[in-house]
């Protein structure tokens, strides 16, 4: 789950003050659901190569040279902004990379929206059945199976189901991040669930799950 917000804010108040432990707890406390968003949105190809520790570490190192400037002037929560900084680092890191493969070899590898281990987290929580002892000799066609399933959901809908499950994020925070109000976001959530599960040919209602 994300940080508790009351404990973040009196971090940021502390951190206001200079208190450099407050800095870093704030920041340590924010790691591993930075690490949840940008393992759930790395292209495999880059994955293979590059460590998502270590594209979170370098996130951390910006937003604590950025953090005085949010404390004085951040106007959305947080963790949201820590996730912004995230994400424009993930469009520097694919481009680095396919920049690089292309010098080598001129091809280009197209782009995945989630890497396996991830996604199939998300499918775990959403078709359960599937996971039983008798299916982990075929968990890897299971993996792909999903991938591609969630590859084909249009952009909207695998976004909110990446943010809802991958990253654990509120329908809260989902409905100011897509610009929505929160009763639109739960219902495009919803559709987006009934959707996959159309394409895994799963049965049963997105609101059982």
């Amino acid at each position: 789950m994300l940080p508790n917000s009351e404990q973040t804010q009196q971090l940021l108040n502390a951190a206001r003050g200079g208190d450099s432990a407050a800095i870093n707890d704030l920041l340590e406390r924010h790691r591993d659901s930075l690490r949840r968003m940008v393992q759930a949105r790395l292209d495999r190809a880059v994955a293979g190569r590059v460590d998502a520790s270590d594209v979170v570490q370098d996130v951390l190192l910006e937003a604590h040279g950025r953090l005085s400037d949010f404390i004085q002037n951040g106007s959305m929560p947080f963790h949201l902004w820590l996730r912004h900084l995230a994400k424009d680092r993930m469009i520097d890191v694919h481009r680095r990379h396919h920049a690089q493969r292309r010098s080598v070899d001129r091809e280009q590898h197209a782009p995945q929206s989630a890497d396996v281990s991830s996604a199939f987290d998300l499918f775990a929580q959403i078709s359960a059945q599937e996971l039983t002892p008798a299916a982990a000799s075929i968990r890897k066609e299971i993996e792909v199976r999903f991938l591609g399933a969630l590859e084909q959901l249009d952009e909207t809908d695998r976004e909110i189901l990446l943010m809802r499950h991958c990253e654990q994020l509120g329908n809260s925070e989902v409905a100011e991040l897509l610009g929505l109000s929160q009763p639109a976001a739960g219902m495009r959530y919803l559709r987006a669930l009934r959707r996959l599960r159309s394409v895994l040919g799963i049965e049963g209602s997105a609101s059982g799950i």
